[in-house]
């Protein structure tokens, strides 16, 4: 196994692809979760595999998304050919609009992930501008130097694809986010045979998911959670049904809408991204909905609760969500009754099982009865196990193998599938993102680096937010902020006004009296003395500020607000 990094790799901020080998590289997604974004190049020719966002963590404070850096395809635009969509998960999607205002190339994407990406560029005005192709498990792309072919795979969204790549050198496969589901409720089954043949005819390199790298067995299929769904449906026969899941997750939608229907339960579905799911699911005949089950919102007060399915986003517990509201009491329409059952058909996602503990525990509080956690057997993941990796590798027997889709430790133990294998451990790249991996007929090698760093999306601004931002927010969420402001006059070397001490998130100045009117004190002996020396000017008095104040207010309360002077100069 050969790992590459950018601070031991010899070829660093070089691409060094030869004129007989493809490049591999990846914007974003190895060694994380989401951002999964990889290209492929050989010669003038570039075709890029998704175009994902990354949800932030806990420590980019007001940052709404994290999307790869695409200063290299900026700068390689003529040579960009294509954005090829394996499915229509944020992590594979999100970033669309953001990659088609740097890189606008024609894009072909499966019918549900199409529908998805529609609405996207729509929302972002870049609809008319984009050229899109909807391609199914059975097309194929001429792009030049690259042939481009599909498998159909399964996952937890309807029309999920696996990408093979035919180039002069060799076949490049990327799985997509898959699991062999054999009992699939969108009846899209793994084309085992297709992927097998494509691993007959040859594969140089194969790039696959590595989520559930950590999880010794099968994935259990969506129609051991259909049952969980059916047995809940049938036991609660009073009070309302909530049910909360992944929007995207069509499959899950299906099971409750379809045993609503069974058992005699109209359909109320709430939340922007839900009501766009279930729209293009019934557009698209994956949900058979006759339109005399569903509600308007002004219909619930008038059906009886033991005849009604609420259908909401805010599996997650995200804050503004329609569950969310429901559970703390803001929502406008639904409003908690004794007898609600609500059900998560879902797991937390990694950093969210706080906020989804607040849900569960508000819903509780107001009379509900809630339903969650791996022991109702209401979720089963969309990604495939050991054994499903395993098979992957056997079905397509590559001669080079890259784990993609996840944390280092997971791409780690992914390695150690693929040696179980066979495949030969100076035959495993472990690769960070911006590394590049090239290779020949017969060989795979590093060959440079090129910038792969986040890039940060916060309200309008599209990397504007670096690492000296997010830590000045840090900072103020941490120690909050200390204002001095005073009126001075430069040229008599006199202080006219002030100085006046406001703080913000430091402490509570009603109940902080000494420490706000000695810490004036100190501002004003410091600004006069600053002020009185030879060739003073306003920096030197604001940076003096800063020291003594900072100094003062560390040995009075173990804190280091962030400190701001503000000098008013009279004319």
């Amino acid at each position: 196994m050969q790992e590459i990094s950018q601070s031991a790799n010899p070829f660093a901020h070089e691409v060094d692809i030869k004129e007989n080998e493809v490049g591999v590289m990846a914007l974003g997604g190895l060694g994380e979760i989401g951002k999964n974004t990889y290209a492929i190049q050989y010669q003038d020719e570039i075709v890029v595999i998704d175009a994902g966002i990354m949800f932030p963590e806990d420590d980019l404070l007001g940052v709404d998304y994290v999307i790869p850096d695409y200063t290299y395809l900026v700068k390689n635009v003529d040579k960009v050919k294509a954005l090829v969509i394996t499915h229509g998960h944020e992590d594979h999607i999100g970033a669309i609009s953001y990659f088609l205002r740097a890189v606008n190339v024609p894009v072909y994407a499966p019918p549900f992930a199409m529908a998805l990406i529609k609405g996207k560029l729509e929302e972002h005005n870049l609809l008319k501008k984009s050229e899109l192709h909807e391609i199914t498990p059975d097309s194929k792309i001429d792009l030049g130097k690259f042939q481009v072919e599909f498998f159909q795979t399964t996952h937890s969204i309807p029309d999920t694809v696996g990408v093979a790549v035919h180039t002069p050198v060799g076949t490049i496969v990327e799985t997509g986010d898959f699991k062999f589901d054999l009992t699939p409720v969108t009846k899209q089954f793994p084309d085992i045979q297709k992927m097998a043949k494509i691993g007959r005819e040859g594969v140089l390199l194969l790039m696959s998911d590595s989520t559930n790298a950590e999880r010794p067995q099968f994935t259990k299929s969506e129609a051991w959670v259909q049952k969980s769904v059916e047995r809940i449906f049938r036991r609660v026969t009073k009070g309302r049904i909530i049910f909360a899941t992944f929007a995207s997750n069509l499959s899950r939608v299906k099971m409750a809408m379809d045993a609503a229907i069974k058992h005699g339960r109209k359909i109320a579905v709430f939340g922007r991204s839900m009501e766009t799911a279930v729209n293009n699911g019934r557009e698209l005949g994956y949900l058979e909905i006759p339109d005399e089950y569903l509600l308007e919102p002004s219909d619930l007060k008038n059906t009886p609760a033991d005849e009604t399915l609420i259908l909401s986003t805010g599996s997650q517990g995200e804050p503004m969500a329609a569950l969310a509201r429901i559970a703390n009491g803001t929502h406008k329409q639904i409003h908690l009754q004794p007898g609600d059952t609500v059900v998560f058909s879902s797991n937390p996602i990694p950093g969210n099982t706080a906020s989804v503990n607040k849900v569960i525990n508000e819903l509780e509080e107001g009379g509900a009865h809630v339903i969650y956690g791996p022991l109702n057997n209401i979720h089963t993941s969309g990604h495939g196990g050991q054994e499903e990796q395993k098979l992957m590798l056997e079905l397509m027997k590559p001669k080079f193998f890259m784990p993609i889709h996840g944390e280092y430790r997971m791409l780690k133990t992914h390695e150690g599938l693929a040696i179980s294998t066979g495949i030969p451990e100076d035959h495993i790249f472990i690769m960070d993102n911006g590394d590049v991996l090239a290779l020949d007929e017969d060989h795979a090698h590093p060959a440079g680096h090129f910038s792969a760093e986040d890039t940060y999306v916060d309200g309008g601004g599209i990397g504007d937010v670096g690492d000296a931002v997010l830590h000045e927010r840090t900072k103020l969420s941490q120690d909050g902020l200390v204002i001095i402001t005073a009126t001075i006059n430069m040229q008599e070397k006199e202080i006219l006004s002030g100085p006046d001490l406001l703080s913000r998130g430091f402490v509570y100045m009603r109940e902080s009296g000494d420490l706000i009117n000695e810490g004036r004190r100190v501002a004003f002996a410091t600004i006069r003395k600053a002020m009185l020396a030879p060739n003073a000017n306003e920096g030197m008095i604001r940076k003096a500020v800063i020291d003594e104040i900072g100094h003062y207010l560390y040995k009075k309360t173990a804190r280091r607000p962030i400190v701001i002077p503000v000098l008013i100069q009279a004319k």
